[in-house]
């Protein structure tokens, strides 16, 4: 099979044109209709002067114009940048401007947005009305809809996703199309995606994990069904599963979490639904008994892995439900094509259960951050022992007596107070273990008491559960030691999620420094 993502996707419409390919709501796209119409665009955008490697801003809500953009930016011998349009202008400019691109793909939606921006770019309408645009889908309809030359390779890049820099300026995060097709390749025989698969697009698409819903989805001829961003309540959610009649379900353990919280699945539910995906955080052994009691068909994988491993480097299908709810998942074994390494600080590899950085190398590694070679430098290394090319995670791991990997935390998550060193991911699996908390976070904040540093835990409770600060400490002092024991307390409806659905917890401290409870 081609290793390019576009040619992937061109073969499953060769095969079946007349198979719906994406549907959101009420519309739909047969593998024919994307084909075409991203055919057509394509040809648009080389008008438009779009070359070889020249980076396309997709300004666009997740829907089918917004993959059907992506696969035309592809076809060009262009680079997508996909921007959540829901970002403030100021980030988004950042963005745009770091991206340098030659022009912007954008929707009506994403209107007021482009008004606030002062880039001197293109920009050409997909969907919608959009002031300004050179050209809009009318134009589209004229263009030759037969396939186009083959301009990319497989090392060229296929799009670029900014994440959260340190420094406060988005990084971006390169991806070839060789990257994701390695583990495309080793992906769709393990989970068996196939024709008549009907496979959730829950992700936004400025995320990685939607890289596998869209082009595992594309490639092997199942239908893409894209959750809209507005389905926010646990029922809303459970309904989709159940009214879309899904094959597999793909989302980050928060989404998991609220669910059970809010009670939305019944015994026997989703009886299509044959696989069930997570990935991103850190899923409480305790949501995963709720939902494999409730959907007990199906097979329940683990994914571990950051963005510039490209979507996931180990995996873990949990055999039976956990009888331990403190018992972490864990991230198990590295993906095909993928290695992971627990080592010290002089680059040993850890013995087993003890504590080390994790470190990945194999083909899913990113070239490196866009345009920031210092960066690329500080994470990308290269492995004294054996002079391979590596990626240091920043992610605390063991590896157990069966040669399990276990994900421990953050190494910016460790801190240390008197003289005591601490994994707050230690404290947050204690604290899930507690009977009726639905789900929590610790966070550390600067304190002038005598640590020097604060333990935060910010949690909220299952419906019809009460519970205090008093009561969780009492619970917590059973498995941890005094000064693992946080000091302030915070109950919530829900925890503050971003954008990508996961714990926002430099809202969670912002929380804590204005003011919480002591205990």
């Amino acid at each position: 099979m081609s290793a390019l993502l576009h040619d992937r996707v061109t073969r499953a419409a060769e095969l079946r044109p007349d198979e719906t390919a994406v549907v959101m709501r009420d519309e739909q796209l047969t593998y024919g209709a994307v084909e075409q119409r991203s055919n057509q665009l394509a040809r648009q955008l080389i008008d438009h002067g779009v070359r070889s490697g020249d980076r396309v801003c997709l300004l666009q809500p997740k829907a089918p114009p917004a993959i059907v953009s992506m696969l035309a930016t592809l076809k060009a011998g262009a680079v997508y940048v996909p921007i959540d349009i829901a970002s403030p202008a100021a980030r988004v400019e950042k963005i745009v401007a770091a991206a340098d691109p030659c022009l912007l793909l954008a929707s009506g939606e994403a209107s007021q947005l482009l008004s606030q921006l002062h880039v001197d770019v293109g920009v050409v309408s997909v969907a919608g009305a959009v002031e300004g645009a050179q050209s809009g889908p009318a134009d589209t309809d004229a263009y030759d809809a037969g396939r186009l030359p083959t301009i990319s390779a497989p090392g060229d890049p296929a799009h670029i996703l900014f994440t959260s820099g340190s420094t406060g300026a988005p990084k971006g995060v390169v991806i070839t199309h060789a990257m994701v097709g390695a583990f495309l390749d080793w992906a769709l025989p393990y989970f068996g995606q196939r024709p008549g698969d009907r496979i959730s697009g829950h992700p936004p698409l400025h995320f990685d994990l939607s890289t596998f819903d869209i082009y595992g989805t594309l490639s092997s001829g199942a239908a893409l069904y894209l959750v809209p961003g507005d389905l926010l309540l646990p029922r809303q959610l459970a309904s989709f599963i159940r009214d879309a009649q899904l094959t597999q379900w793909f989302s980050v353990p928060s989404t998991f979490a609220y669910m059970a919280r809010g009670d939305a699945v019944s015994e026997g539910d989703f009886p299509s639904l044959r696989r069930i995906i997570w990935c991103g955080e850190v899923l409480p052994p305790a949501v995963l008994a709720y939902w494999m009691r409730r959907v007990p068909q199906c097979t329940y994988t683990n994914l571990y892995g950051p963005t510039e491993a490209t979507i996931a480097s180990s995996y873990y299908t949990v055999p039976a439900i956990p009888r331990d709810e403190k018992a972490a998942i864990p991230i198990g074994t590295p993906c095909g094509g993928e290695d992971i390494h627990v080592l010290d600080e002089s680059f040993d590899h850890a013995p087993p259960g003890e504590i080390g950085e994790l470190y990945i190398e194999g083909d899913g590694l990113s070239p490196g951050y866009w345009r920031d070679e210092e960066k690329t430098r500080e994470v990308f290394i290269t492995d004294p022992r054996t002079g391979r090319r590596m990626y240091r995670t920043g992610d605390l791991g063991r590896r157990d007596e069966q040669g399990l990997l276990h994900f421990v935390g953050r190494a910016d998550s460790q801190i240390k107070s008197r003289g005591y060193r601490i994994e707050l991911g230690e404290i947050e699996t204690a604290v899930t273990s507690v009977a009726g908390v639905a789900e929590c976070a610790v966070v550390a904040v600067p304190s002038e008491d005598f640590g020097g540093t604060a333990i935060c835990c910010a949690w909220a409770s299952r419906p019809g559960v009460e519970l205090d600060p008093r009561t969780l400490r009492g619970s917590l002092s059973q498995a941890l030691p005094s000064y693992m024991l946080p000091s302030r307390w915070l109950e919530l409806d829900e925890l503050p999620k971003n954008a990508n659905g996961k714990i926002d917890r430099p809202n969670l401290r912002q929380k804590f420094v204005a003011g919480s409870s002591d205990e």
